[in-house]
């Protein structure tokens, strides 16, 4: 056997195995880390009044997903006046906007639900552009994410940041 041919071979194993992993994310209860994954099914739905969100500074990733198209993914999250936000970053670019769909599609259709600590939470993603949290959100992804954030990146549509407002 060439070695070309056992190549072939172990290159479309691998791809085989990717896929599967692909198609497995994408039926399952959340994503696969980095994956997206499926709808989110399980953990108790916390309906009534909101919790007092400033417990989120403690947590780094909250798992999300829009309702149309039901995909999950992981994401930061940050809370801010007992309200709680979800940046996206580098949406000024062609690479950022052709790997991360969901801020456009959240535009479209902000409906979601979030799972935090296990439990789930119906939500309506808002982006806001402007406003007094601009800065205090900036500010808190640099301290908690230690990432080069600034306002300008708002203004400039390289930084979304999108309000979870309660539904209904």
């Amino acid at each position: 056997m060439g070695f070309l041919r056992v190549f072939g071979i172990i290159v479309g194993i691998v791809i085989l195995l990717i896929g599967i992993v692909f198609v497995a994310a994408r039926l399952s209860d959340g994503p696969f880390g980095l994956i997206a994954g499926g709808a989110l099914t399980s953990g108790e739905l916390v309906t009534g009044p909101d919790p007092d969100w400033r417990f989120v500074h403690d947590i780094e990733t909250i798992e999300f997903q829009l309702l149309d198209p039901p995909r999950s993914r992981t994401t930061w999250i940050l809370e801010h006046d007992g309200k709680i936000y979800i940046p996206c970053g580098y949406m000024d670019t062609q690479v950022g906007r052709l790997w991360k769909q969901w801020p456009i599609e959240a535009e479209r259709d902000g409906r979601a639900v979030i799972r935090v600590a296990g439990k789930r939470y119906e939500r309506e993603l808002v982006r806001i552009h402007d406003g007094p949290s601009i800065e205090p959100l900036v500010k808190q992804i640099n301290e908690k994410y230690g990432a080069p954030a600034r306002v300008a990146d708002v203004t400039s549509n390289s930084l979304w940041l999108f309000e979870l407002k309660p539904t209904g």
